[in-house]
């Protein structure tokens, strides 16, 4: 199945809890359906794709070699955590509202292990419905990626799945589920692996998770968001065979559809939903999470997008940051008053604590609202939950004003293949794709194990996409950073280099979660 088309060669350390468009742009294969028949199944929506395609399966020998490479003395350093994913009611802060959470807390709890270890993560599905784990920004084994119906069977409502991997690389990580948008709900948490040979020298550490939310409130729910978003389109079984589920109170609940949210910096139409409460850690404004220190003390700020659909332009009242690391992997050290993360982006930054009390301010961009976090080494009044500090105003730093540092920066070397995606579609008709396609499986872009890949993202749409590639960190080219998710603006191309070192198939889709549920995702499969 050769395609014409492609250039196919013959602190405290612990642990915690068109298709014809698409041939053109990049090399596009479909799966083949027959070989074992394994692909038939009665739930096509609960079971991976496996195939003689000639497609590397997720649990295939390659898969497995590249893990064993991975792990080496790795297995005898395991850690081992229980989660469960279930219904919970979540004070944010003076708001309680009806949700999904990993053991009743918001954001879940931290994972912490270091770079080289062994997780073995048992995930217990308490929810009304399947769901799974996906563990965004590592490099891991392709059968542990948490996408149903491509990598792994959803986990069934009242079932458990114990993921078990290597985790290579160190930074700054999370994982939340990669079924319909329930990812829009209370189900993420932050994954910190630790480096053995930490190069940063500093006093504190402090996890941020940033957040838009409407679950629950007035009663809505993802589900509902997106099925007005798309104007009562099917969403029987999710598009892509994710499993979709209703308000489930019988009510209407308020519209919210964005109207009216703007960004210079995101070049127009800043998203699709007006949400009406923003988090840091889980709490709202007015009741912040407050972090303590002591005046002079050196801070890691360890900064996670976990939103739907919000970017947010994020100052420390008072300080100047320094960026260390963006998605886990370390840049050249670059001074910032503000910094713009789209969803799905991490960045890492360092200060030095100043005397006093001091908002850390996550605006929503474009959308008018913000959530706070406090800074307290002394005295003083708590900031207003409206504070707006003066460094928010300075033009924030974003992947492409960052250089790799060179550790981490991938070795310079001629493409091996070309692949194009297209961002496609519109809000009006909310057809969001790739290439004029949207989501399925069994369609796939091939690679082959070895080669240096030149991807390139094309906005043919009038809005922003934050894209994320599975199981890989790409270079933005010209000595650019390591990522694994990133801004890519209208109307613009952003091309990235990755290799193709880690066999399996892997999603690339926008981060945006209701644009990925409508169909903005594909697959990138390598080839046996």
């Amino acid at each position: 199945m050769r395609n014409p088309h492609s250039n196919d060669p013959a602190p405290t350390r612990r642990t915690l809890l068109g298709a014809g468009t698409a041939l053109a742009a990049g090399g596009l294969l479909t799966a083949c359906g027959g070989g074992d028949g394994r692909t038939q199944h009665a739930d096509r929506s609960a079971q991976p794709v496996h195939d003689d395609g000639g497609f590397v399966a997720p649990d295939g020998p390659e898969v497995r070699a590249a893990e064993a490479k991975r792990a080496g003395r790795a297995a005898e350093t395991v850690e081992k955590v229980r989660l469960t994913a279930a219904r919970d009611r979540v004070d944010l802060g003076g708001t309680t509202v009806d949700t999904w959470t990993y053991g009743g807390e918001l954001p879940g709890r931290e994972v912490r292990l270091t770079a080289g270890s062994t997780l073995a993560l048992t995930l217990a599905n308490h929810l009304p419905e399947p769901t799974s784990l996906h563990w965004h920004g590592l490099a891991l084994r392709n059968d542990m990626d948490g996408v149903p119906r491509l990598t792994q069977p959803a986990v069934r409502a009242g079932a458990a799945f114990t993921y078990r991997f290597t985790v290579p690389h160190p930074g700054t990580y999370w994982f939340h589920p990669h079924t319909g948008v329930q990812q829009d709900r209370g189900l993420y948490a932050p994954l910190i692996v630790e480096d053995p040979d930490e190069p940063l020298s500093y006093d504190r550490e402090w996890t941020v998770v940033l957040d838009d939310w409407l679950d629950g409130v007035d009663g809505s729910t993802p589900e509902a968001v997106l099925e007005e978003l798309g104007d009562g389109m099917d969403h029987s079984g999710g598009r892509g065979g994710h499993t979709m589920s209703g308000s489930g109170d019988g009510g209407a609940p308020p519209s919210r559809a964005a109207m009216g949210a703007e960004s210079k910096l995101l070049g127009g139409d800043a998203g699709d939903v007006a949400h009406p409460h923003h988090l840091l850690n889980g709490r709202l404004p007015d009741a912040p999470s407050t972090m303590r220190a002591r005046p002079g003390e050196r801070i890691r700020i360890r900064l996670v997008n976990a939103g739907g659909d919000t970017a947010f332009r994020v100052a420390l009242g008072g300080h100047t940051m320094t960026v260390t690391h963006t998605d886990g992997f370390p840049v050249r050290h670059r001074r910032a008053e503000s910094l713009l993360l789209g969803m799905g982006e991490r960045y890492d930054v360092l200060v030095t604590a100043g005397d006093g009390a001091f908002p850390l301010t996550a605006l929503a961009e474009g959308k008018g609202r913000s959530a706070l976090g406090v800074l307290r080494t002394g005295g003083g009044a708590r900031p207003s939950a409206k504070a707006r500090p003066a460094e928010l105003a300075k033009r924030p730093v974003t992947a492409e004003g960052l250089r790799a540092a060179d550790e981490a920066a991938l070795p310079s070397k001629a493409p091996d293949r070309r692949l194009t995606l297209r961002l496609t579609g519109s809000m009006a008709q909310y057809d969001w794709s790739l290439n004029g396609e949207t989501y399925d499986p069994e369609r796939r872009y091939p690679l082959r194990a070895g080669e240096r890949v030149r991807l390139s993202f094309v906005n043919a749409t009038h809005m922003w996409h934050p894209m994320h590639l599975h199981g890989h960190t790409f270079a933005l080219t010209g000595g650019g950073p390591r990522k694994d998710t990133a801004i890519v603006l209208p109307g613009r191309r952003l091309d990235v280099d990755f290799d193709a070192d880690n066999p399996g198939l892997w999603m690339a889709h926008c981060h945006n979660v209701y644009h990925g549920e409508a169909g903005m995702m594909t697959v990138l499969g390598y080839r046996k």
